[in-house]
């Protein structure tokens, strides 16, 4: 994966919930095979291996969903997504789902897949979901390939002698990332370009007429392109910007970004008040009077708020907190529009800080969107030096690094710098390592929504404890690294397969999920 983006990875994408692996994974796996196959399919066969997180949870977290609207290229966030498997039958396009042996799996979230146009095109690809919505296309017709939506991506087959010359009419613009890599095998060769732009259609046009080119595949980027270079990549490097620059990690944060993306700081800060606009948004949704129908769960954000609002519990601002990270989440699991921050099963707890600092301590919008940014800025150490996946690693990468951000983000919100910010995060690592990702029936409702509350709540009082003094020992960069060393022990009964932990206890598996489907 290239560098992490704080829009692309930490903060988002904004998808459509439950399960930013498992449901906007899908859908960007879709789109980008749609793409790259260059017309409308007609048929198209997913298969996953039966060890792997798909086999168990495509249907109860929206995969199948997703899948077919990618394929039919509508956005994630389109009304319609809950009936995409109809809409499919109803234009023509055949979907089916298979759980099978794969060759040499080699992530959970691996999926093969095989698309056919009307017209006889065909693509044949491996694919996996590599956490928060990220994916790579990891082969595409035999060739091994790492696609990941974030340029316009190029692929010309051509005989072995043709190379030099598609790869000089790839480059002949400047708009190349790098030059063309190639590969050979058995007198053909597969050249590709990873691009700023798209190739001009008189550029595609010369490609297709030279000699000896077999096939030309193009996708556009699914996320915001990375046309720059990161300031940092670990927190040492962080902490030394700020240091040396005199900002504060929000600050730091928004320059990483502008960089990273050749964005201005100004557009940066725009699509930053995008998001949390949408996280405001989910927070009210499920705190609302008819929060969408969830499979397990009856929703209780509501409840919680109105108990603590009466006198009735020992309250405060982390139980105010704690319920509209519910809230959030009861957005998600019902499949509304949430930001994936730094996942779907994790999509409750920068919302709820968030909003508890703006509604209750009166943070402004700009030092909202800064205490974000500064949870992003930690959000790209983690994804750069770790994963998102719980797949991977465990429910600690996921929720516990969501709340990390979120300390970071009262830290910064609070006045603190930038090792404060650090500390604060590391600190709420530490609290959360070794978790495990055991979602009772697969569905990211239970253990996941009080997990969220509980991260929203101790972001704040692990902000307060460096705030107040507490010396943290172990450094940022080291707690990530120690969460990832854990999370890789951890068997995979206990990573996102429901074959582990409260999920295997009697009562979890007595539970009767609901059809929530239109």
């Amino acid at each position: 994966m290239p560098t992490a983006s704080i829009l692309n990875h930490a903060l988002g994408p904004v998808i459509r919930g439950p399960s930013s692996s498992h449901t906007a994974g899908a859908y960007h796996v879709a789109a980008l095979a749609r793409a790259l196959l260059g017309a409308a399919p007609v048929r198209a066969a997913f298969t996953f291996d039966p060890a792997g997180s798909y086999a168990v949870c495509y249907r109860r977290q929206n995969a199948d969903l997703a899948f077919a609207a990618g394929l039919l290229g509508w956005p994630i966030t389109d009304d319609r997504f809950g009936r995409a498997l109809d809409a499919a039958a109803k234009a023509g396009l055949e979907v089916t789902f298979h759980v099978a042996p794969l060759p040499e799996p080699d992530h959970p979230n691996t999926v093969d897949l095989a698309l056919e146009s009307a017209d006889g095109r065909t693509l044949e690809a491996r694919a996996r979901s590599v956490g928060g919505g990220a994916v790579e296309i990891v082969r595409l017709a035999g060739w091994p390939v790492c696609l990941t939506g974030e340029a316009h991506e190029v692929l010309v087959e051509a005989e072995a002698g043709a190379a030099d010359r598609v790869a000089d009419i790839l480059s002949a613009d400047g708009a190349v990332l790098a030059p063309p890599e190639r590969q050979t095998r058995d007198g053909a060769a597969l050249v590709h370009a990873r691009r700023t732009a798209a190739l001009a259609p008189d550029a595609a046009e010369r490609l297709r007429a030279e000699a000896g080119v077999r096939s030309v595949r193009s996708a556009g980027p699914i996320f915001l392109p990375q046309r720059g270079k990161p300031l940092f990549a670990s927190a040492a490097e962080m902490l030394a910007l700020c240091g040396t620059r005199g900002l504060s990690l929000g600050e730091a944060a928004l320059e990483y970004e502008a960089a990273l993306l050749a964005l201005t700081p100004a557009a940066v800060l725009e699509e930053i008040g995008r998001r949390l606009a949408i996280m405001r948004a989910a927070v009210a949704c499920g705190l609302s009077p008819s929060p969408p129908p969830m499979q397990l769960l009856d929703p209780s954000a509501g409840r919680v708020m109105q108990a603590e609002a009466a006198g009735r519990l020992a309250g405060g601002l982390g139980t105010r907190a704690a319920a509209r990270a519910l809230a959030a989440m009861h957005t998600a699991s019902g499949g509304g529009v949430v930001c994936a921050a730094p996942t779907g099963g994790a999509a409750g707890v920068l919302p709820a800080v968030l909003v508890t600092w703006q509604d209750e301590r009166g943070l402004d919008d700009r030092g909202a969107a800064l205490a974000l940014l500064a949870a992003g800025a930690v959000g790209v150490v983690i994804a750069n030096r770790a994963t998102f996946a719980a797949e991977v690693a465990g429910c600690q990468v996921e929720i516990g690094a969501a709340g990390a951000m979120a300390a970071a983000a009262c830290v910064q919100a609070a006045g603190g710098d930038a090792r404060q910010a650090a500390d604060a995060a590391a600190v709420a690592l530490q609290n959360t390592m070794g978790s495990v990702c055991d979602l009772i029936q697969g569905i990211v409702e239970i253990p996941c929504h009080t997990r969220n509350a509980a991260a929203a709540a101790a972001a704040f009082v692990c902000a307060d404890l460096v705030m107040g003094g507490y010396a943290n020992a172990v450094p940022l960069d080291e707690t990530i690294d120690a969460v990832f060393a854990v999370g890789r022990m951890l068997p995979s009964e206990l990573r996102c397969t429901a074959l582990g932990g409260l999920a295997q206890a009697p009562s979890a598996k007595a539970l009767r999920p609901r059809d929530t489907r239109p």
